[in-house]
């Protein structure tokens, strides 16, 4: 399996590119732009999985009415610290960004709110909007549903999907602490990215149609739980806070991203965001996260490490190096994006595990 060609972009030309290509599309300049902020971000922090690697997909399921492109979104408040966003099946990251800024005021309002983004498709890394809630003084557990791909622990059939969880915290240090993680050994982006690349994948990652491990990412029927019964138990929570408390499909029940490009998806997201003011003092809790994420780098490294790292270190050290000097896609990606094509029908009805 030979690696594809990587091409050097900038910041600004990749979301010039992203952006273009949505509305292109047929989605709307505000949603457009925001999304495109948001995969530019994957992709500066190194987290292609989630970045221009999805914008076929995403141009396809626009171009086929799958997302409403003139959605009715409310905010409602449903008591002093809760509330949903309702988000009519629009474009996932315009939508739950949207919700971003009124959940902010409520945390800051009540100290602490839970806010449910009900009814988007697809919203992207967690660690986006966390950065959002960190640079407003705020600690932020966010999660959210995802594809039925993964084989339950002792099981041979899938059930939950990656169902990532993030957490972010502030601190005096130049970069935040966030944490993001698929509650699956690697997010089902990481095999597209793989596929995307022309490369293989660890054969602790997924198992094929047999159920056996497999380390080719165009033979996955299925991704793993990581550390097996944990990882299946956390993402059943993830699946319960995102999808059940708001009333949403659940399991298995949750729609393929890829079945019906034609409808919406009708996906949860969940913040829970608190104040560190009310409870310790914001100044006493900064001031101990930062000496934790140094502490941490202190360490000494086992045999094979050239150091600690805190958890988010390497995204925001990419990030960091990423906004200087660019980053790099699969020239076939590229190609895509400079393209006059909408999309090519590589989607639409393949199955959970499409190309």
């Amino acid at each position: 399996m030979s690696e594809e060609k990587l091409i050097p972009v900038t910041e600004d030309e990749l979301h010039s590119l992203i952006k273009n290509k949505l509305m292109k599309a047929g989605l709307p300049e505000e949603a457009a732009h925001e999304t495109s902020n948001h995969l530019t971000y994957a992709d500066m922090i190194g987290i292609h999985s989630h970045g221009a690697v999805r914008v076929e997909y995403y141009a396809e399921r626009i171009a086929k009415g799958g997302v409403t492109t003139d959605p009715e979104i409310k905010f409602e408040k449903t008591g002093p610290s809760s509330a949903i966003f309702h988000g009519d099946n629009s474009q996932g990251h315009y939508i739950a960004n949207l919700a971003v800024e009124p959940a902010i005021e409520m945390a800051k309002e009540s100290g602490v709110a839970v806010v449910g983004v009900s009814k988007c498709s697809h919203t992207g890394t967690l660690s986006y909007y966390l950065r959002k809630f960190v640079e407003n003084n705020l600690l932020c557990i966010a999660m959210t549903q995802s594809d039925p791909m993964v084989v339950p622990f002792g099981g041979a059939e899938v059930y939950y999907g990656t169902n990532p969880i993030g957490f972010g915290a502030p601190s005096n240090s130049e970069h935040p602490l966030i944490f993001d993680m698929a509650t699956t050994v690697q997010a089902w982006g990481k095999i597209l990215d793989a596929r995307s690349k022309g490369r293989s994948i660890p054969d602790t990652w997924a198992v094929d149609e047999n159920g056996a491990a497999t380390t080719d990412p165009n033979a996955v029927a299925g991704l793993v739980p990581i550390a097996g019964p944990k990882g299946y138990g956390l993402m059943m929570m993830v699946d319960i806070f995102a999808g059940v408390l708001l009333d949403l499909p659940y399991g298995k029940h949750v729609t393929s991203m890829y079945h019906d490009l034609h409808s919406g998806r009708d996906l949860g997201q969940t913040y829970i965001i608190i104040d560190p003011e009310r409870f310790g003092g914001l100044g006493a809790f900064k001031e101990k996260i930062t000496r934790t994420m140094d502490e941490l780098n202190a360490i000494k490294p086992a045999t094979g490490f050239d150091r600690v790292q805190y958890p988010g270190q390497g995204s925001n050290e990419r990030y960091a190096k990423a906004l200087k000097e660019g980053t790099e896609i699969p020239e076939s990606i590229y190609n895509y994006l400079t393209s006059e094509d909408i999309h090519y029908d590589n989607y639409d009805g393949k199955g959970i595990f499409a190309n």
